[in-house]
């Protein structure tokens, strides 16, 4: 906590004015220009991501058949070489309707329970996608790169507690652990990785499909917690007022 903490008491020791928000001196015009490439195949990631999760309220694909499609996807998009641009684009696409259709049964019952709280999951990860890789580009280069082992270790805990959980059984308790802590990972992990991509651009790697895809992987992950919370406090609120008419 004292390291996420130190990453707002530094930005809040910076002058925030308009000038400091068009700041961006330190990242040099190419790697501007491959940002700009990466954020765009990123909003048709997750363009595609919300079809595929029409396809699944339509016709009820989701399932463990296309969560390993989906890693089939990324993982042949890895193995094919840069130059195949237009392959490796329609792998990205196909991977994130994958994602979409995986993650339609949740999207699914949140329609059902409130759609109001949908919309509310999804702008409130863009807000905090937008907020985080926004703070990232004006922090110094490398500076909150230290981070990643402090966030890979959180995913390491991540995975024991879903081992624990599936073998001795799940608790309320053990869940809430389990969602708020992956919540907290992945949106460090929004600003580790908005970071590595400045500086891998900066050493020459201008892949910005492979970069796409990783920043897709962090949206997606903070927009399922969040939506999971609000789901969970939305049902609450439903039980508490049935009680009050009740009593």
């Amino acid at each position: 906590m004292d390291t996420f903490s130190s990453f707002f008491d530094s930005q809040s020791r910076s002058q925030w004015n308009y000038n400091t928000l068009k700041n961006f001196r330190q990242i040099s015009p190419i790697v501007q220009t491959h940002l700009k490439k990466v954020y765009l195949t990123l909003f048709c990631a997750l363009v595609a991501s919300a079809f595929g999760a029409y396809l699944h309220i339509i016709w009820n694909i989701g399932g463990y058949l296309t969560t390993f499609a989906c890693f089939g996807a990324i993982i042949w998009l890895h193995s094919t070489p840069p130059c195949q641009e237009q392959k490796r684009v329609s792998l990205l696409m196909a991977s994130a309707v994958f994602e979409g259709a995986s993650i339609g049964p949740l999207i699914d019952l949140a329609i059902q329970i409130d759609p109001s709280v949908l919309v509310a999951a999804f702008v409130g990860t863009a807000l905090a996608f937008a907020c985080f890789s926004g703070a990232a580009m004006l922090a110094r280069r490398r500076e909150y790169l230290y981070l990643g082992g402090l966030l890979s270790s959180g995913v390491s805990m991540l995975l024991w507690l879903h081992f624990a959980s599936s073998i001795f059984g799940g608790s309320t308790a053990l869940f809430k652990m389990e969602i708020y802590l992956g919540l907290l990972v992945f949106v460090g992990y929004m600003v580790v990785d908005t970071q590595d991509i400045i500086e891998k651009a900066h050493l020459g790697d201008l892949d910005y499909i492979k970069h796409a895809l990783t920043l897709f992987t962090d949206f997606v992950a903070v927009f399922v917690r969040i939506l999971i919370i609000m789901l969970k406090n939305s049902a609450e609120k439903g039980e508490r007022k049935k009680k009050k008419r009740s009593d």
